[in-house]
């Protein structure tokens, strides 16, 4: 296998300057920096860069550099831009204006930033800015020249002055009187290598940088090995180094021979014609048949059935002059294959049963190897980010090849020589062990020109996108641009063309942003920028971009040309739920981006349910509070252009689709410096959040609040994590792979347990109820696991693809007629399968309520008055209820099997019952293949499988988390699992425990207090559940992670604290709120007649009764008589804002540091003022929040508001 090592060792370097030297590092400037660079400034900062908002221009810069001393104290910034510092011509024009003005001019937006400012400490002004450009050019390997403005009657700095050269100007430049315009190379400073081929006598130079590599280079390699490639060179297999001063600083291994069947079997190399050369006898042609299940709606994709890159097409490109083509033949590849389009396109590579997977069309390719790969590589740090010089020189040594191709282990990091490379889409199942990176030789082109597209560019796009299934979308589109600028709405429309040696490789499509507000208020944008350094015509919105593979290292370049060009700061890319396929997209339609790669995806804000008819005209605007389609967000801006997100590759395999597995993934998707490119879930039925809004069948199961459709469609894990749809039937833990479906093997480095527990079908006691048996008799045999043939009118519910199956058959089969429906078990979900069978329009009096005995005293409600009023609506509604009963036998009708008649057993009489669906609740336990796959691969099971605090199982790579799991007895547990705890705080507390593993960045954990490692981790979190009972009630229950007990009995303890209770159960406007012996709010019970605002009450759990108004003092004073009334009232509106934690930490904070006293109010009448260190924090919240919290009145000028007129306004 090849492999490859790039060392890694971060370097400080030195400054020097008027005799001091300092060690110094360099790092990307933070906003929080404004204030240390405005105390930099002199008296010559605003002669030479004019008057700078530095807040701004940091916001709106492209690179921005800070050199700090060994102490992290900053003594230099530079802030850099891609046009010019001072406002001589437009931003999108500069280049033809230094052509007009300058001579001998190179510069190009490829290798060109301006420098917009410059500042250091007085002691360091002289040394740093040699290390600051220096920093720039290895920080951005294509950039050449570094320019900077200055007014014509000023002059450089000494320390600026040995960095810029003064450029000549034309004799007719208008700059002589006005500017003076100055230079920096990057010769001088970071140099491109000398590449030639290995001699021996290199051997010294390149065992100094060996020594630092890996231990997992050296056991595969030992110190020979590099003496070897170096004596045996032929044709097929070569050595070259690069130098610098004469000194070899790396060395790459090259060979010709590769085994390119292989790859075609482990990666899909359509896009790169199979890595072969073209050959009369190759199949390309896909049979046109129904694709698979996808992931992503077919108006955000691009078709799959990609031309491939055409070798004959860039014959002769060895070099940056070379001509794109040969004999002016037109490119065939069009679409760019990046981390961003595959996990799009492939995110449903899931397996089919049967056939449909065996049969998958593969292209043939019979045409010879086009590519050699490189064997070994390894670089001085200081160099690495020149590695890319080595390409120019190793392919003349292979002139008749295109390709150039790396495989890289899994674990490895994505080192920069490989960040120029197109990442190949591997299979979900491939074994090969290894990342597969691809080069075109025509990537190393340099003359990469994005201009506005024009009506003569019709034909030439037309041949770019020809591949593309919304092709005819994008030239409708460009149309719209060349002929009106302006879609049909008005809005203002933008296309650009990247051109290579004058042939189109690349389109891109934007509108204006028009629906800012509505982004900003549900949207986590501000996590990226500052809204108030952006104007809303910056925001533009990007519909198509679609780049030729050969050039996908410059995605960025394309980017930032874009927003230059089109005079924005900010591109945004929605993404929609399947759901709306056909709905929404047509007029409109998204083509993919294969930009999704280098874009960060926008975290969704939590929202406030307004109660708008309270609040009237105080409710926020339309823009904040409409309900419209939800997508998921994903941005890029100037800042983020040049900031590179570190690729893992590490294969992460999630086994189930649970709440703990949907937000482990949630969490490393969204995680903004990372890009994770082997996330896969095995699913039986894939991701959620499929099927419409609003499905009946959705009432079938209590809901753990934990996802809803709207957070589905906001994460879009389609996007970004590949589905294998099946079963897992196996685990090899030595050869690290999972079987699916006792078929295919998914390899994986890291494998997630998240399966849960699921309902079982129930095994009948077999109790003969001619003889009259008891359940005394015969409970002691129950409940078994049943081993035969699950009938086809029995059902288990255990996720919403069970509900939706059973709902179809229900009105296929049963809806309309008199046939009973046996619904078994004593859990909250048999409440709400009984509404939901209501509600399909199923008679009462044919649905009978079957309840085994409790294995405890314990109810699944645990509340008497909510028990009272569904058992009234049950019997309102004809329902039987027979508790205390145990399935004993049922018969069973002719193939298919089908239940026609249950018999129970009681604690009196049995009885038999006639059946035409059975739905089972009986008990949940880990399902049985999944147990026989965890108990054969040898990992503790004790009833669940073992795990330790840091979700670990007894092998190191495999970790799991949820109901599936335990703790280890060596904890003492007793009933703590991960069942008492909030699932989505578990998934995210998994993620979280595993990042440090692949985040470079990442600080090691400080080692616990001792004996604190024996200890079970307590989340603090909510436990929420919520459904539909019968009667139509809207039943929610929220409370804090616990061993559940009986209601009265946790009313019994003297300090158990208060209980608020308004309204009546059966009257359907029962609210009960706990408050601790604390003044916390712990536990909330609804059942009403009317939905209820859940995400509201959720942010009331853990609050102080303090903040709620002086909920308690009201409550005594019984001014309270309607909880519901009292939580829509307007001062209520800001905890539920998504912010307000952040204040709840600020001010808390102001409290410690400042010990400033709060006395409690003496009465209602009397309150305390807010005291002044917390005033303006509180008034800063709500003028910065005042879009979603109109209701709140602006403070007036003349007298500080109090704490309650900041709070309950009116």
């Amino acid at each position: 296998m090849f492999s490859f090592f790039l060392v890694a060792v971060c370097k400080m370097s030195t400054v020097t300057s008027r005799g001091n030297t300092e060690v110094v590092s360099a790092r990307r400037t933070e906003l929080s920096d404004a204030s240390d660079i405005v105390s930099l400034f002199s008296h010559l900062t605003e002669a030479v860069f004019g008057r700078i908002d530095v807040t701004h221009l940091l916001e709106k810069s492209n690179l921005a550099l800070t050199l700090c001393n060994k102490k992290n104290e900053p003594i230099a910034h530079a802030v850099f831009l891609d046009y010019p510092n001072w406002n001589i011509t437009d931003q999108s024009d500069w280049e033809s204006f230094l052509h007009e003005n300058c001579s001998n001019n190179k510069c190009t937006p490829l290798n060109t930033l301006f420098m917009h400012l410059f500042v250091a400490k007085e002691a360091y002004a002289a040394g740093c800015p040699q290390e600051i450009v220096r920093r720039a050019f290895i920080t951005v390997p294509d950039l050449e020249f570094i320019l900077l403005f200055i007014p014509a009657d000023k002059n450089l700095e000494l320390g600026m002055g040995s960095v810029f050269e003064k450029m000549r100007t034309t004799p007719i430049s208008v700059l002589n009187r006005t500017f003076t315009l100055f230079a920096c190379p990057r010769h001088p400073y970071h140099p491109r290598l000398y590449v030639r081929r290995a001699r021996l006598e290199d051997y010294d130079d390149l065992m100094p940088i060996w020594t630092r590599q890996s231990e997992t280079l050296k056991e595969i390699y030992n110190e020979c090995f590099v003496a070897d490639l170096l004596e045996h060179q032929d044709e097929e297999n070569q050595a070259v180094v690069c130098e610098d001063g004469d000194i070899a600083v790396g060395f790459m291994s090259l060979c010709s021979q590769i085994d390119v069947s292989l790859l075609q079997e482990c990666f899909d190399l359509g896009p790169f014609h199979g890595l072969c050369k073209p050959h009369p006898e190759d199949i390309l042609q896909m049979p046109q048949k129904p694709r698979i299940q996808e992931d992503e709606d077919s108006s955000n994709k691009t078709s799959q059935e990609t031309e491939s890159v055409s070798p004959q097409n860039f014959e002769g490109v060895g070099d940056p002059e070379a001509t794109v083509q040969k004999d002016g033949a037109s490119t065939v590849s069009h679409t760019a294959p990046d981390d961003g389009q595959v996990r799009h396109c492939k995110a449903s590579a899931m397996l089919l049963p049967e056939t449909e997977g065996e049969d998958a069309f593969r292209p043939v390719y019979r045409g010879a190897p086009n590519a050699f790969c490189i064997h070994l590589f390894y670089i001085d740090e200081k160099h690495e980010t020149r590695s890319l010089d080595f390409l120019h020189y190793v392919f003349k040594l292979y002139p008749d090849k295109d390709f150039c191709v790396v495989l890289v282990p899994h674990h490895m990091p994505e080192f920069h020589l490989i960040q120029s490379f197109v990442r190949a889409v591997p299979s979900c199942t491939s074994s090969l062990g290894r990342e597969l990176y691809v080069f075109h030789r025509a990537g190393l082109l340099k003359s990469f020109n994005v201009r506005r597209a024009m009506t003569s560019d019709l034909c030439g796009v037309k041949m770019l996108i020809k591949t593309l299934s919304l092709s005819e979308s994008i030239l409708d589109d460009l149309k719209i641009f060349t002929l009106a600028r302006r879609d049909p709405d008005g809005i203002p429309v933008q296309a650009f063309l990247a051109e290579v040696l004058d042939q189109i490789v690349g389109i891109s499509v934007i509108r204006d942003e028009m629906d800012i507000e509505y982004i900003r208020s549900h949207y986590n944008i501000e996590d990226f920028i500052h809204f108030s350094h952006h104007q809303p015509e910056e925001h533009g919105h990007l519909y198509h971009f679609a780049l030729n593979p050969v050039f996908h290292h410059y995605t960025k370049h394309f980017l930032k040309e874009t927003l230059r060009l089109a005079h924005k700061s900010s591109l945004y890319y929605p993404v929609y739920p399947e759901y709306m396929e056909g709905k929404f997209q047509s007029p409109r339609a998204h083509s993919l981006t294969s930009a999704l790669h280098y874009m960060v995806p926008v975290r969704p804000r939590r929202q406030i349910v307004y109660p708008l008819e309270e609040l009237g005209i105080n409710a926020p605007s339309e823009q904040v509070s409409k309900d419209q389609l939800s997508y998921a967000l994903n941005h890029i801006n100037r800042k983020l252009i040049l900031d590179s997100k570190a690729s893992v590759n590490t294969r992460i395999v999630v086994v189930g689709a649970s709440d703990v597995g949907i937000s482990f993934l949630e969490t490393l998707v969204f995680c903004p410096h990372l890009k994770f490119n082997n996330l896969t879930l095995i699913s039986v039925h894939g991701l959620p959040g499929k099927d419409p809004p609003g499905s009946k069948h959705r009432r079938f199961l209590i809901n753990s609040h934990c996802f809803h459709d709207e957070d589905y469609a906001q994460m879009s894990l389609c996007s970004w994590v590949n589905v294998v749809v099946g079963k897992m039937t196996g685990i090899n833990r030595p050869a690290k792979y999972v079987v699916v479906s006792r078929e295919k093997k998914v390899p994986y480095d890291y494998l997630v347990l998240c399966t849960g527990q699921k309902y079982q079908v129930p095994s009948p006691t077999g109790a003969d109820i001619s003889k009259l048996p008891t359940n005394s008799e015969v409970t002691r045999k129950w409940p078994q696991r049943y081993t035969g043939k699950v009938p086809s009118n029995l059902f288990t519910l255990s996720d919403k693809w069970d509900c939706l199956k059973a709902a179809r058959w229900l009105q296929e089969n049963l809806v309309g007629s008199e046939g009973n429906v046996i619904v078994y078990g004593n859990t909250i979900d048999t409440y709400t399968t009984v509404e939901a069978l209501l509600s399909l329009g199923i008679n009462g009096s044919c649905i009978h309520l079957v309840q085994p005995p409790l294995s405890s005293s314990l109810t699944c409600l645990n509340n008497r008055e909510v028990e009272s009023a569904v058992r009234e609506a049950l019997a309102a509604a004809g329902v039987a209820v027979h508790p205390d009963s145990v399935l004993a036998r049922w018969d069973e009708g002719t193939d298919p099997p089908l239940i026609s008649c249950a018999a129970f057993t009681a604690d009196t009489s049995p009885f038999e019952l006639q059946c035409s669906a059975f739905f089972s609740f009986a008990y949940r336990t880990v399902d049985y293949e999944t147990f026989k796959a965890i108990n054969d691969a040898c990992l503790i099971f004790d009833g669940r499988l073992v795990i330790d605090s840091k979700f670990c199982t007894n092998d190191a790579s495999i970790r799991a988390a949820g109901p599936l799991t335990k703790y280890s007895r060596r904890y003492c547990p007793d009933e703590w699992t991960h069942s008492n705890f909030n699932s989505r705080e578990i998934g995210f507390e998994l993620a979280a425990s595993m990042l440090n593993l692949f985040d470079p960045t990442s600080e090691p954990y400080s080692k616990p207090p001792e004996g604190t490692d024996r200890l079970i981790p307590m989340y603090r979190g909510c436990k929420i559940k919520g459904g539909i009972l019968p009667g139509g009630y809207n039943y929610l229950h929220i409370s804090k992670p616990e061993i559940p007990i009986r209601l009265d009995l946790d009313l019994a303890p003297c300090d158990h604290g208060t209980e608020m209770i308004t309204g009546e159960a059966r009257h359907g406007n029962y609210f009960r709120m706990h408050i601790n012996k604390y003044s916390m709010v712990e536990s909330i019970t609804c059942f009403s007649k009317e939905p209820c605002p859940v995400s509201n009450y959720i942010c009331l759990y853990g609050q102080h009764e303090r903040l709620l108004n002086d909920l308690c003092y009201r409550w005594n004073e019984g001014q309270i008589t309607d909880l519901y009334s009292y939580f829509r009232e307007p001062w209520s509106m800001a905890i539920y804002h998504d912010r307000f934690i952040d204040l709840q930490k600020e001010l808390r904070q102001i409290l410690v540091s400042e010990q400033v006293p709060v006395p409690p109010p003496e009465d209602a009448e009397e309150q305390s003022p807010c005291p002044p260190p917390l005033r303006e924090p509180i008034l800063c919240y709500l003028r910065r929040h005042r879009a979603h919290l109109p209701m709140y009145a602006p403070a007036r000028t003349d007298a500080p508001p109090t704490a309650g007129e900041a709070t309950a306004p009116g």
